[in-house]
């Protein structure tokens, strides 16, 4: 632990009077929507065949609801496919990669998963462009007659693409991005991305275990015209007799699905829907964000672990504590979570240590807003203790 000199060993303060309502911090599993309680999910798909009639309409009413929300062009197919992201992106690149040359690019732990998938899985021998946490590689390296690899938003270290510019519209190859602490709290530009994956866990506080693939119509014709050399598992397969699987975009899943995490995710849709949609749900991110920022900048023991704001996150913020090593932090995240002031707020394994504060939509900015006094108690306690 960090050797902390006397004057630093000051009494801690008082708590705070009030806590966070919701302090559900996390940022996967993420805070349930608003509102949420289990008996307000609709039941009657529940101990229903999702290959029955009714099976089959809540699930394209889910995909349905997600494209609305997204504003994705129909020109874009939306499936639920098992595994989470994880799951949904492996897919993406089991059926696809090998065609052409590959880029992966990797500034936080789940970018450098899929360099692994890449390298070590599929031998693929790609271009690997890397950046340390808090930052990002520099995009305008990228050579897009490759296929290309990217997280949208780094769940793990608060760093994320500005904006889609950097793509270029006359791309040869495809567009790849991990987009699950993204969606549904940026605008993404639909026409520069071919293939997206997320899962319902992140900004829409949903259940785990499922993911979502959206295909463009140029990873269509990928997946029609190009049979990759290994050999695909079962629950992998989108292609059948040279054709895309279409049922599979169409509520026709390629294993059994939870239904009641469908419908837990229709809520979470409903409810961001009842918000405006899309820009509703952006607004409480970037609101929430800004809350945080606040924060920060009224402490100069916090700081940002992403310091230009142009690619700094605003769903999964990390965040740096001044003179923390991981035990600190996991002393300072385990006084928040024993007083129920926020739970899970330690940064990820892998990354430096600090903090992590989601900030999706599902969180309330109020929420936000009283927690910046309970890090201060935390930090003074974990430092006087």
């Amino acid at each position: 632990m960090t050797d902390l000199t006397a004057a630093d060993a000051t009494l801690a303060p008082a708590k705070p009077a009030t806590k966070p309502a919701r302090p559900y911090f996390s940022s996967g599993p993420c805070a349930k929507p608003p509102g949420w309680s289990p008996d307000k999910l609709a039941c009657q798909s529940l101990g229903r065949s999702h290959r029955s009639k009714l099976g089959k309409t809540r699930l394209q009413y889910c995909i349905d609801l997600m494209r609305e929300l997204l504003r994705l062009p129909d020109t874009h197919r939306i499936g639920i496919v098992p595994g989470s992201d994880t799951g949904a992106f492996e897919m993406a690149m089991w059926t696809m990669l090998g065609a052409r040359p590959v880029t992966t690019l990797a500034w936080e732990s789940f970018g450098e998963g899929w360099v692994t998938d890449a390298v070590k899985q599929l031998k693929l021998d790609p271009t690997v462009l890397r950046a340390d946490y808090g930052q990002i590689p520099d995009l305008t390296a990228v050579d897009w007659s490759n296929d290309v690899l990217f997280t949208w938003n780094g769940t793990t270290s608060g760093a994320r693409v500005p904006n889609g510019d950097w793509i270029a519209a006359d791309r040869e190859g495809l567009s790849f991005a991990d987009a699950t602490s993204a969606v549904f709290a940026y605008d993404l530009p639909w026409d520069k991305i071919d293939v997206a994956t997320f899962s319902w866990q992140k900004v829409l506080g949903g259940e785990g275990a499922h993911g979502v693939l959206i295909l463009g119509p140029r990873a269509v014709e990928r997946l029609e015209t190009y049979t990759p050399a290994w050999p695909l598992p079962k629950v992998f397969r989108l292609v059948s007799k040279g054709k895309l699987a279409e049922g599979v975009f169409k509520g026709e899943t390629i294993n059994t699905p939870s239904m009641l995490a469908v419908e837990d995710a229709i809520f979470a849709l409903e409810w961001g829907k009842g918000l405006g949609g899309a820009e509703g749900l952006i607004a409480r991110s970037d609101a929430n964000a800004a809350a945080l920022d606040k924060i920060v900048a009224e402490r100069d023991w916090l700081g940002h672990l992403a310091e230009d704001p142009a690619i700094r996150s605003r769903t999964s913020v990390c965040l740096t504590v001044e003179g923390a090593d991981a035990d600190f932090i996991k002393k300072f995240a385990g006084l928040l979570e024993k007083e129920g002031a926020a739970y899970d707020v330690a940064g990820y394994r892998d990354a430096p240590a600090g903090l992590r504060i989601w900030c999706g939509a599902t969180v309330d900015t109020a929420d936000i807003e009283a927690l910046g006094p309970w890090l201060d108690w935390a930090y003074a306690t974990a430092k006087a203790g």
